[in-house]
């Protein structure tokens, strides 16, 4: 960089888009991002989709991003190539583009800029590189980092748990719903896509056992599975749903009521999810399972885990997981786990 980070005054981040997993996992990156440029503009600008940063995560962003853009018109089509320039009154000191596809790299680089970090091609769109004989690294958290520290020219360690203040009313919120007195083992049996569930009755037969120790069952079910919620109830009387309560709902699936919550457990199952990536910044002891995705590309944010694949069963398909090393696992967990 030509200018001292203190001088850069506006800095974009492109993204495609931005799950809930994906944002908690870039948040050292935007914490770093304010670290590094603590004078600037930074925009925030998801080319092909949204953001949670402009959502469900907004508030833990508000204080470290100024700008959120959404279908900014970049990622569906070379031919954007041809169009516009985009952002076209809007002139940037840094530019950052976190994707590795070159056109997309290459239409990114057409915002209006200073200066450009970008790992596609190696590098070979950048104003600043890498050393010679650079690595990409798997974790996806690892390579924003590495981005940054590329454009900010200085050292960002990888976190393995965030300190994540949240706002009173939902710690409030969370200590009712699951109140003193007990210890809660949580499951978590969805996932954004089908293939990437183990079978609802596993979880409600690893439940069942872990009920059996003396822990309360806490189930939590996203928006998408409540059709989940009568066979739960009617094969685990005794389990709470604390996301469908009349205080939860009221919440209406807030990811910061869950990270709350995730502070009350003593462990958790969990599908490769959202809600795994919630329990994990929540510093949940974590049994977490994994088929068609790779831990290492998303691993959750945490040390606290176990991690099962369905690969070292023959498969990479979720129901290869038995039971019994699941029951095993998460018992271990509880059993691990302090009085209370």
């Amino acid at each position: 960089m030509k200018q001292a980070n203190e001088d850069i005054g506006s800095v974009l981040v492109h993204v495609g888009l931005d799950r809930l997993g994906d944002g908690l996992l870039k948040l050292p990156f935007v914490r770093g991002l304010r670290t590094a440029f603590p004078n600037a503009r930074i925009t925030w600008f998801a080319g092909k989709e949204t953001t949670v940063y402009g959502r469900s995560l907004k508030p833990l962003a508000d204080h470290l991003i100024d700008e959120i853009i959404e279908y900014g018109g970049i990622g569906e089509s070379p031919k954007e190539l041809l169009g516009p320039r985009p952002l076209k009154n809007r002139r940037f000191d840094l530019v950052i583009d976190t994707q590795r596809n070159f056109w997309i790299a290459l239409a990114v680089r057409r915002i209006r800029h200073k200066a450009f970090v970008s790992p596609a091609a190696r590098f070979l769109l950048s104003s600043s590189k890498p050393k010679s004989g650079y690595k990409f690294p798997k974790a996806m958290q690892r390579q924003m980092l590495d981005l940054l520290e590329i454009a900010a020219g200085r050292m960002f360690d990888t976190p393995t748990s965030l300190d994540l203040p949240l706002p009173p009313r939902y710690v409030d919120a969370a200590a009712r719903l699951l109140p003193d007195g007990a210890q809660y083992a949580a499951f978590a049996p969805g996932s954004g896509g089908r293939p990437k569930c183990w079978p609802l009755a596993r979880f409600i037969a690893v439940a069942r056992t872990a009920e059996e120790t003396g822990v309360k069952p806490v189930f939590l079910i996203g928006p998408q599975e409540e059709e989940w919620i009568e066979p739960i109830q009617a094969e685990v009387p005794g389990a709470l749903l604390p996301l469908q309560a009349k205080e939860g709902r009221a919440f209406d699936y807030d990811p910061l009521l869950t990270i709350a919550l995730g502070g009350r457990l003593t462990a958790a199952l969990s599908n490769d999810s959202g809600i795994a990536h919630m329990l994990a910044v929540a510093n949940t002891p974590l049994v977490v399972m994994y088929g068609p995705t790779v831990y290492e590309k998303f691993p959750p944010m945490t040390d606290d885990i176990t991690v099962i694949r369905a690969e070292a069963f023959g498969s990479r398909e979720m129901h290869a997981i038995p039971v019994e090393d699941v029951k095993d696992a998460l018992l271990e967990r509880l059993a691990a786990a302090p009085a209370s």
